[in-house]
């Protein structure tokens, strides 16, 4: 049977070490000229405003803050204050006003993200464990959902490259999605090149 999965960004799932389920979320500012994020879009930090931003496509190389979980802002027609799963971008918000984003940004922060192709079997699929990935589409979403397209970009998984921003630590185990051989296997992740973890002459940063 065909999985189910669809592309979702970073979701989280708990920390590592045994922790609850709960994931904590920090605020941070987003610019008024800032690109869209969408919810479970990796994000990471501009160092000459103090705000944040969507990471590129694959991210490769960038040090990441986290993934999006939301904002809040006032609106730029209504003049309501506006609590949603993405940010729609430049334009949409009273700059006049602080435009607010939360983030799961916990460097044990585990996260699940599906992967974009097959991978054989079972037994291929785990020899990617512990291995680092790139992103796809990990700036694009949708604005019907707020949702990130994000996938993990299985192509690019490498035991020996540590720029690459996300490195695989296991594969949720789902009912609905065994075919290993087609995309839609749902991997467990962490944030390889995270900001908090290191400083600004690691990787880039924005």
């Amino acid at each position: 049977m065909a999985n189910t999965n669809v592309a979702f960004g970073l979701k989280p799932i708990g920390l590592h070490g045994g922790a609850p389920a709960t994931q904590g979320q920090t605020a941070y500012y987003i610019s008024g000229t800032a690109s869209a994020i969408y919810q479970g879009s990796p994000v990471k930090v501009e160092t000459t405003g103090g705000t944040i931003q969507v990471a590129s496509t694959a991210a490769d190389g960038e040090q990441l803050l986290g993934a999006f979980a939301g904002c809040e802002y006032v609106d730029a027609t209504t003049g309501e204050k506006k609590f949603s799963n993405y940010w729609p971008g430049s334009g949409s918000a009273n700059t006049s006003y602080d435009i607010i984003g939360y983030v799961y940004d916990n460097p044990a922060q585990k996260f699940l993200c599906v992967a974009d192709g097959g991978m054989t079997n079972k037994a291929t699929a785990r020899a990617n464990i512990f291995k680092t990935v790139d992103f796809d589409n990990g700036d694009a979403g949708s604005t019907t959902t707020g949702l990130s397209t994000g996938v993990v970009d299985i192509s690019t998984a490498n035991a020996t490259d540590p720029s690459l921003p996300l490195m695989i630590v296991g594969i949720q185990e789902d009912v609905d999605n065994q075919d290993y051989a087609a995309a839609g296997i749902a991997m467990i992740v962490k944030i390889n090149n995270h900001v908090l973890l290191g400083n600004d002459s690691d990787a880039t940063i924005a």
